[in-house]
Protein backbone atom coordinates (compact mmCIF):
# COMPACT_ATOMS: atom_id res chain seq x y z
CA UNK A 1 0.00 0.00 0.00
CA UNK A 2 2.84 2.41 0.80
CA UNK A 3 4.40 1.67 -2.59
CA UNK A 4 1.04 2.29 -4.28
CA UNK A 5 0.64 5.63 -2.52
CA UNK A 6 4.19 6.66 -3.41
CA UNK A 7 3.62 6.01 -7.08
CA UNK A 8 0.55 8.21 -7.28
CA UNK A 9 1.61 10.91 -4.82
CA UNK A 10 4.72 11.71 -6.89
CA UNK A 11 2.78 12.32 -10.10
CA UNK A 12 3.44 15.91 -11.19
CA UNK A 13 0.04 17.65 -11.54
CA UNK A 14 1.42 20.02 -14.19
CA UNK A 15 1.26 17.10 -16.60
CA UNK A 16 -2.50 17.66 -16.55
CA UNK A 17 -1.83 21.17 -17.86
CA UNK A 18 -0.24 19.75 -21.00
CA UNK A 19 -3.05 17.20 -21.17
CA UNK A 20 -5.52 20.09 -21.35
CA UNK A 21 -3.30 21.67 -23.99
CA UNK A 22 -3.41 18.39 -25.93
CA UNK A 23 -7.19 18.50 -25.63
CA UNK A 24 -7.26 22.05 -27.01
CA UNK A 25 -5.15 21.07 -30.02
CA UNK A 26 -7.15 17.99 -30.94
CA UNK A 27 -10.61 19.40 -30.29
CA UNK A 28 -9.71 21.95 -32.99
CA UNK A 29 -8.56 19.20 -35.36
CA UNK A 30 -11.62 17.11 -34.51
CA UNK A 31 -13.89 19.98 -35.52
CA UNK A 32 -12.99 19.82 -39.22
CA UNK A 33 -14.62 16.45 -40.10
CA UNK A 34 -17.79 17.46 -38.24
CA UNK A 35 -17.98 20.63 -40.33
CA UNK A 36 -17.78 18.82 -43.67
CA UNK A 37 -21.59 18.51 -44.08
CA UNK A 38 -21.83 22.24 -43.41
CA UNK A 39 -19.21 23.01 -46.07
CA UNK A 40 -20.89 20.65 -48.55
CA UNK A 41 -24.26 22.32 -48.00
CA UNK A 42 -23.24 25.97 -47.83
CA UNK A 43 -20.22 25.98 -50.15
CA UNK A 44 -21.47 23.24 -52.50
CA UNK A 45 -18.36 21.07 -52.11
CA UNK A 46 -18.05 17.57 -53.53
CA UNK A 47 -17.16 14.63 -51.29
CA UNK A 48 -13.67 14.74 -52.77
CA UNK A 49 -13.25 18.44 -51.94
CA UNK A 50 -14.54 17.84 -48.42
CA UNK A 51 -12.16 14.93 -47.86
CA UNK A 52 -9.29 17.08 -49.14
CA UNK A 53 -9.89 19.55 -46.30
CA UNK A 54 -9.18 16.75 -43.83
CA UNK A 55 -6.12 15.80 -45.83
CA UNK A 56 -4.87 19.41 -45.75
CA UNK A 57 -5.09 19.39 -41.96
CA UNK A 58 -3.39 16.03 -41.53
CA UNK A 59 -0.72 16.57 -44.18
CA UNK A 60 1.06 19.53 -42.62
CA UNK A 61 0.67 18.18 -39.08
CA UNK A 62 2.07 14.75 -39.81
CA UNK A 63 4.90 15.65 -42.19
CA UNK A 64 6.27 18.61 -40.22
CA UNK A 65 5.82 17.06 -36.78
CA UNK A 66 8.90 14.77 -36.96
CA UNK A 67 10.95 17.79 -38.09
CA UNK A 68 9.79 19.83 -35.10
CA UNK A 69 10.44 16.82 -32.85
CA UNK A 70 14.01 16.51 -34.18
CA UNK A 71 14.47 20.24 -33.66
CA UNK A 72 12.94 20.28 -30.15
CA UNK A 73 15.28 17.52 -28.97
CA UNK A 74 18.29 19.69 -29.84
CA UNK A 75 17.16 23.29 -29.36
CA UNK A 76 14.28 23.63 -26.93
CA UNK A 77 11.61 26.18 -27.79
CA UNK A 78 9.14 26.03 -24.86
CA UNK A 79 6.99 28.77 -26.37
CA UNK A 80 6.10 26.39 -29.20
CA UNK A 81 3.54 24.75 -26.87
CA UNK A 82 1.38 27.85 -26.23
CA UNK A 83 1.94 29.09 -29.79
CA UNK A 84 0.65 25.85 -31.30
CA UNK A 85 -2.41 25.98 -29.06
CA UNK A 86 -3.31 29.50 -30.20
CA UNK A 87 -2.72 28.76 -33.90
CA UNK A 88 -5.01 25.72 -33.83
CA UNK A 89 -7.85 27.56 -32.11
CA UNK A 90 -7.70 30.75 -34.18
CA UNK A 91 -7.62 28.90 -37.51
CA UNK A 92 -10.84 27.02 -36.68
CA UNK A 93 -12.48 30.17 -35.32
CA UNK A 94 -11.78 31.97 -38.63
CA UNK A 95 -13.57 29.41 -40.80
CA UNK A 96 -17.11 30.87 -40.36
CA UNK A 97 -15.96 34.17 -41.81
CA UNK A 98 -14.63 32.84 -45.13
CA UNK A 99 -16.42 31.36 -48.13
CA UNK A 100 -13.51 30.62 -50.47
CA UNK A 101 -12.64 26.93 -50.63
CA UNK A 102 -8.93 27.67 -50.91
CA UNK A 103 -9.00 29.89 -47.83
CA UNK A 104 -10.73 27.05 -45.98
CA UNK A 105 -8.02 24.74 -47.29
CA UNK A 106 -5.35 27.14 -46.01
CA UNK A 107 -6.98 27.42 -42.56
CA UNK A 108 -7.17 23.64 -42.32
CA UNK A 109 -3.45 23.46 -43.05
CA UNK A 110 -2.66 26.14 -40.47
CA UNK A 111 -4.61 24.22 -37.85
CA UNK A 112 -2.39 21.25 -38.68
CA UNK A 113 0.68 23.47 -38.29
CA UNK A 114 -0.44 24.35 -34.77
CA UNK A 115 -0.69 20.67 -34.00
CA UNK A 116 2.79 20.00 -35.41
CA UNK A 117 4.27 22.80 -33.29
CA UNK A 118 2.57 21.75 -30.06
CA UNK A 119 2.93 17.98 -29.85
CA UNK A 120 6.71 17.40 -29.93
CA UNK A 121 7.54 20.19 -27.48
CA UNK A 122 4.68 19.38 -25.11
CA UNK A 123 5.44 15.65 -25.16
CA UNK A 124 9.11 16.39 -24.47
CA UNK A 125 8.17 18.48 -21.42
CA UNK A 126 5.74 15.83 -20.16
CA UNK A 127 8.56 13.31 -20.49
CA UNK A 128 10.84 15.62 -18.50
CA UNK A 129 8.29 16.13 -15.69
CA UNK A 130 7.32 12.48 -15.45
CA UNK A 131 10.37 11.14 -13.64
CA UNK A 132 9.97 7.38 -13.29
CA UNK A 133 6.27 7.49 -14.19
CA UNK A 134 6.67 8.09 -17.91
CA UNK A 135 4.09 5.50 -18.94
CA UNK A 136 1.37 6.98 -16.76
CA UNK A 137 2.35 10.54 -17.74
CA UNK A 138 2.31 9.98 -21.50
CA UNK A 139 -0.82 7.86 -21.18
CA UNK A 140 -2.56 10.75 -19.43
CA UNK A 141 -1.27 13.14 -22.09
CA UNK A 142 -2.67 10.88 -24.83
CA UNK A 143 -6.11 10.72 -23.22
CA UNK A 144 -6.29 14.52 -23.50
CA UNK A 145 -5.89 14.26 -27.26
CA UNK A 146 -8.49 11.54 -27.62
CA UNK A 147 -10.90 13.49 -25.45
CA UNK A 148 -10.35 16.49 -27.72
CA UNK A 149 -11.20 14.44 -30.79
CA UNK A 150 -14.36 13.30 -28.97
CA UNK A 151 -15.57 16.74 -27.85
CA UNK A 152 -14.45 18.69 -30.92
CA UNK A 153 -16.94 17.17 -33.38
CA UNK A 154 -19.78 17.50 -30.88
CA UNK A 155 -19.12 21.17 -30.17
CA UNK A 156 -18.46 22.03 -33.83
CA UNK A 157 -21.65 20.22 -34.83
CA UNK A 158 -23.59 22.14 -32.18
CA UNK A 159 -22.25 25.43 -33.52
CA UNK A 160 -22.81 24.61 -37.18
CA UNK A 161 -26.25 23.03 -36.98
CA UNK A 162 -27.86 24.38 -33.80
CA UNK A 163 -26.41 27.54 -32.23
CA UNK A 164 -24.85 29.24 -35.25
CA UNK A 165 -21.53 28.78 -37.03
CA UNK A 166 -20.11 31.94 -35.45
CA UNK A 167 -19.93 30.01 -32.18
CA UNK A 168 -16.70 28.47 -33.46
CA UNK A 169 -15.03 31.64 -32.16
CA UNK A 170 -15.01 29.88 -28.77
CA UNK A 171 -12.24 27.64 -30.12
CA UNK A 172 -9.98 30.70 -30.22
CA UNK A 173 -11.11 31.91 -26.79
CA UNK A 174 -10.60 28.57 -25.05
CA UNK A 175 -7.28 27.83 -26.74
CA UNK A 176 -5.94 31.29 -25.95
CA UNK A 177 -6.82 30.81 -22.27
CA UNK A 178 -5.03 27.45 -22.20
CA UNK A 179 -2.00 28.96 -23.94
CA UNK A 180 -1.77 31.75 -21.36
CA UNK A 181 -1.99 29.23 -18.53
CA UNK A 182 0.77 27.06 -20.01
CA UNK A 183 2.95 30.11 -20.61
CA UNK A 184 2.44 31.29 -17.01
CA UNK A 185 3.77 28.03 -15.57
CA UNK A 186 6.53 27.57 -18.14
CA UNK A 187 9.48 29.10 -16.21
CA UNK A 188 8.99 26.79 -13.21
CA UNK A 189 8.39 23.81 -15.49
CA UNK A 190 11.63 24.39 -17.37
CA UNK A 191 13.59 24.71 -14.11
CA UNK A 192 12.26 21.38 -12.89
CA UNK A 193 12.91 19.68 -16.22
CA UNK A 194 16.51 20.88 -16.08
CA UNK A 195 16.87 19.11 -12.73
CA UNK A 196 15.75 15.82 -14.31
CA UNK A 197 18.08 16.00 -17.33
CA UNK A 198 20.46 13.31 -16.11
CA UNK A 199 17.63 10.88 -15.38
CA UNK A 200 16.14 11.45 -18.85
CA UNK A 201 19.53 10.91 -20.47
CA UNK A 202 20.01 7.60 -18.69
CA UNK A 203 16.56 6.46 -19.79
CA UNK A 204 17.32 7.34 -23.42
CA UNK A 205 20.63 5.46 -23.29
CA UNK A 206 18.79 2.32 -22.21
CA UNK A 207 17.24 1.88 -25.69
CA UNK A 208 17.80 -1.27 -27.77
CA UNK A 209 20.65 -0.99 -30.27
CA UNK A 210 19.46 -3.36 -33.03
CA UNK A 211 17.33 -2.58 -36.07
CA UNK A 212 15.00 -5.14 -37.64
CA UNK A 213 13.97 -3.36 -40.83
CA UNK A 214 12.13 -6.37 -42.27
CA UNK A 215 9.82 -6.61 -39.26
CA UNK A 216 9.36 -2.84 -39.20
CA UNK A 217 8.34 -2.92 -42.87
CA UNK A 218 5.66 -5.52 -42.12
CA UNK A 219 4.48 -3.49 -39.14
CA UNK A 220 4.22 -0.41 -41.35
CA UNK A 221 1.63 -2.18 -43.51
CA UNK A 222 -0.52 -2.72 -40.42
CA UNK A 223 -0.06 0.87 -39.36
CA UNK A 224 -1.09 2.13 -42.80
CA UNK A 225 -4.16 -0.14 -42.74
CA UNK A 226 -5.20 1.29 -39.38
CA UNK A 227 -4.48 4.83 -40.62
CA UNK A 228 -6.84 4.36 -43.57
CA UNK A 229 -9.57 3.14 -41.25
CA UNK A 230 -8.99 5.97 -38.79
CA UNK A 231 -8.90 8.76 -41.39
CA UNK A 232 -11.87 7.43 -43.36
CA UNK A 233 -14.02 7.06 -40.24
CA UNK A 234 -12.94 10.51 -39.07
CA UNK A 235 -13.92 12.11 -42.38
CA UNK A 236 -16.91 10.11 -43.56
CA UNK A 237 -18.85 8.72 -40.58
CA UNK A 238 -20.94 11.93 -40.25
CA UNK A 239 -21.59 11.89 -44.01
CA UNK A 240 -22.46 8.18 -43.93
CA UNK A 241 -25.01 8.75 -41.17
CA UNK A 242 -26.57 11.58 -43.18
CA UNK A 243 -26.48 10.17 -46.71
CA UNK A 244 -27.06 6.46 -46.08
CA UNK A 245 -28.88 6.25 -42.75
CA UNK A 246 -30.98 9.39 -43.29
CA UNK A 247 -29.94 11.05 -40.04
CA UNK A 248 -29.37 14.71 -39.25
CA UNK A 249 -25.96 16.36 -39.33
CA UNK A 250 -26.07 16.67 -35.55
CA UNK A 251 -26.55 12.90 -35.23
CA UNK A 252 -23.62 12.32 -37.58
CA UNK A 253 -21.40 14.53 -35.45
CA UNK A 254 -22.59 12.75 -32.32
CA UNK A 255 -21.61 9.39 -33.83
CA UNK A 256 -18.08 10.70 -34.37
CA UNK A 257 -18.01 12.01 -30.82
CA UNK A 258 -19.06 8.61 -29.47
CA UNK A 259 -16.34 6.91 -31.54
CA UNK A 260 -13.61 9.15 -30.14
CA UNK A 261 -15.00 9.13 -26.60
CA UNK A 262 -14.75 5.35 -26.65
CA UNK A 263 -11.33 5.70 -28.25
CA UNK A 264 -10.05 7.85 -25.36
CA UNK A 265 -10.79 5.05 -22.92
CA UNK A 266 -9.78 2.19 -25.20
CA UNK A 267 -6.40 3.75 -26.06
CA UNK A 268 -5.46 3.90 -22.38
CA UNK A 269 -6.53 0.34 -21.59
CA UNK A 270 -5.21 -0.95 -24.91
CA UNK A 271 -1.72 -0.09 -23.73
CA UNK A 272 -2.30 -1.96 -20.49
CA UNK A 273 -3.54 -5.01 -22.40
CA UNK A 274 -0.51 -4.86 -24.70
CA UNK A 275 1.80 -4.87 -21.67
CA UNK A 276 -0.12 -7.79 -20.21
CA UNK A 277 -0.61 -10.02 -23.26
CA UNK A 278 2.02 -8.79 -25.73
CA UNK A 279 2.04 -6.25 -28.54
CA UNK A 280 1.82 -8.69 -31.43
CA UNK A 281 -1.09 -10.56 -29.88
CA UNK A 282 -2.88 -7.24 -29.28
CA UNK A 283 -2.46 -6.28 -32.95
CA UNK A 284 -3.75 -9.64 -34.16
CA UNK A 285 -6.86 -9.50 -31.99
CA UNK A 286 -7.62 -5.90 -32.97
CA UNK A 287 -7.36 -6.53 -36.72
CA UNK A 288 -9.36 -9.74 -36.53
CA UNK A 289 -12.11 -7.73 -34.84
CA UNK A 290 -11.71 -4.88 -37.33
CA UNK A 291 -12.76 -7.02 -40.30
CA UNK A 292 -16.34 -7.83 -39.17
CA UNK A 293 -16.69 -4.52 -37.29
CA UNK A 294 -16.00 -2.42 -40.39
CA UNK A 295 -18.07 -4.70 -42.64
CA UNK A 296 -21.09 -4.52 -40.36
CA UNK A 297 -20.80 -0.75 -39.86
CA UNK A 298 -20.61 0.21 -43.55
CA UNK A 299 -23.41 -2.20 -44.44
CA UNK A 300 -25.77 -1.05 -41.71
CA UNK A 301 -29.27 -0.10 -42.78
CA UNK A 302 -30.48 1.53 -39.57
CA UNK A 303 -29.22 3.94 -36.94
CA UNK A 304 -29.59 1.33 -34.19
CA UNK A 305 -27.42 -1.17 -36.05
CA UNK A 306 -24.71 1.37 -36.83
CA UNK A 307 -24.58 2.56 -33.22
CA UNK A 308 -24.34 -1.04 -32.04
CA UNK A 309 -21.24 -1.64 -34.17
CA UNK A 310 -19.47 1.63 -33.28
CA UNK A 311 -17.91 0.21 -30.05
CA UNK A 312 -16.39 -2.68 -32.02
CA UNK A 313 -14.97 -0.24 -34.57
CA UNK A 314 -13.59 1.92 -31.74
CA UNK A 315 -11.87 -1.07 -30.15
CA UNK A 316 -10.37 -2.19 -33.46
CA UNK A 317 -9.03 1.29 -34.28
CA UNK A 318 -7.79 2.44 -30.89
CA UNK A 319 -6.79 -0.68 -28.94
CA UNK A 320 -3.72 -1.45 -31.14
CA UNK A 321 -2.35 2.09 -31.02
CA UNK A 322 0.08 1.71 -28.11
CA UNK A 323 1.08 -1.78 -29.22
CA UNK A 324 2.07 -0.52 -32.68
CA UNK A 325 4.16 2.33 -31.25
CA UNK A 326 5.97 0.12 -28.75
CA UNK A 327 6.60 -2.61 -31.31
CA UNK A 328 7.92 -0.13 -33.89
CA UNK A 329 10.39 1.27 -31.38
CA UNK A 330 11.46 -2.25 -30.43
CA UNK A 331 12.11 -3.15 -34.06
CA UNK A 332 14.16 0.02 -34.68
CA UNK A 333 16.02 0.24 -31.39
CA UNK A 334 18.81 2.34 -32.94
CA UNK A 335 16.37 4.77 -34.58
CA UNK A 336 13.58 5.21 -32.07
CA UNK A 337 12.90 8.76 -33.27
CA UNK A 338 12.49 7.64 -36.86
CA UNK A 339 10.21 4.80 -35.73
CA UNK A 340 8.05 7.30 -33.85
CA UNK A 341 7.91 9.58 -36.88
CA UNK A 342 6.60 6.77 -39.06
CA UNK A 343 4.19 5.21 -36.56
CA UNK A 344 2.79 8.53 -35.32
CA UNK A 345 3.32 10.99 -38.16
CA UNK A 346 3.79 9.67 -41.67
CA UNK A 347 1.29 6.87 -41.10
CA UNK A 348 -1.37 9.47 -40.38
CA UNK A 349 -0.41 11.31 -43.55
CA UNK A 350 -0.89 8.10 -45.52
CA UNK A 351 -4.40 7.75 -44.10
CA UNK A 352 -5.14 11.36 -44.99
CA UNK A 353 -3.76 10.83 -48.49
CA UNK A 354 -6.27 8.05 -49.09
CA UNK A 355 -9.20 10.13 -47.80
CA UNK A 356 -9.65 12.25 -50.97
CA UNK A 357 -9.49 9.06 -53.06
CA UNK A 358 -12.30 7.56 -51.00
CA UNK A 359 -14.20 10.83 -51.41
CA UNK A 360 -13.72 10.64 -55.17
CA UNK A 361 -15.04 7.07 -55.16
CA UNK A 362 -18.01 8.23 -53.06
CA UNK A 363 -18.82 10.88 -55.68
CA UNK A 364 -18.76 8.20 -58.38
CA UNK A 365 -20.44 5.15 -56.77
CA UNK A 366 -21.92 6.40 -53.50
CA UNK A 367 -20.47 6.71 -50.03
CA UNK A 368 -21.66 3.28 -48.84
CA UNK A 369 -19.88 1.50 -51.70
CA UNK A 370 -16.73 3.59 -51.30
CA UNK A 371 -16.45 2.75 -47.60
CA UNK A 372 -16.26 -0.99 -48.32
CA UNK A 373 -12.52 -0.32 -48.53
CA UNK A 374 -12.47 -0.28 -44.71
CA UNK A 375 -13.01 -3.99 -44.18
CA UNK A 376 -10.78 -4.83 -47.16
CA UNK A 377 -7.76 -3.03 -45.69
CA UNK A 378 -8.58 -4.65 -42.34
CA UNK A 379 -8.08 -8.04 -44.01
CA UNK A 380 -4.67 -6.91 -45.28
CA UNK A 381 -3.70 -5.73 -41.81
CA UNK A 382 -4.84 -8.96 -40.21
CA UNK A 383 -2.78 -11.04 -42.65
CA UNK A 384 0.38 -9.07 -41.96
CA UNK A 385 -0.19 -9.27 -38.19
CA UNK A 386 0.48 -13.00 -38.40
CA UNK A 387 3.90 -12.59 -40.01
CA UNK A 388 5.23 -10.14 -37.41
CA UNK A 389 8.15 -11.17 -35.23
CA UNK A 390 7.05 -11.38 -31.62
CA UNK A 391 8.73 -9.00 -29.23
CA UNK A 392 11.53 -10.55 -27.20
CA UNK A 393 11.77 -7.89 -24.55
CA UNK A 394 10.14 -7.61 -21.17
CA UNK A 395 7.16 -5.36 -20.64
CA UNK A 396 9.22 -3.00 -18.49
CA UNK A 397 11.78 -2.58 -21.30
CA UNK A 398 8.98 -1.83 -23.75
CA UNK A 399 7.52 0.84 -21.51
CA UNK A 400 10.93 2.44 -20.92
CA UNK A 401 11.62 2.55 -24.65
CA UNK A 402 8.29 3.98 -25.75
CA UNK A 403 8.58 6.76 -23.19
CA UNK A 404 12.22 7.57 -23.83
CA UNK A 405 11.37 9.57 -26.99
CA UNK A 406 8.66 12.27 -27.06
CA UNK A 407 5.86 11.19 -29.38
CA UNK A 408 2.37 12.29 -30.48
CA UNK A 409 -0.80 10.26 -29.86
CA UNK A 410 -3.01 9.24 -32.66
CA UNK A 411 -5.09 12.01 -34.07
Amino acid sequence: MNRFNAIFSNFDPRIYLFTVGHFSIDWAQGAIPALLPYFIDTCHLSYQDAGTLVFANILLSSIIQPIFGYYADRVSRPWFAPLGTIISGVSIAAIPFVTSYWVQFFLSMISGLGSAIYHPEAARMVNGLAGEQKGKALGTFSVGGNAGFAVGPMFAGFCAYVAGIEGLVLYAVFNAAVALLINHHMPAIMRDIANNTHVATKSADAAETKNDWASFGKLTILIFARAIGFSACNAFIPLYFISVLGQTAATGSMALTILFALGAVITYFGGILADRFGCVRMLRVAFLIMIPAMFLLVNSSSLAAAMMFLPLVAFALFAPYSAAVVLGQNYLGKNVGFASGVTLGLSTTFGGLVTPLIGRAADAVGIASALQILWIVAIVGALFSFVLRSENHSRSENVARVTSTPAKECE
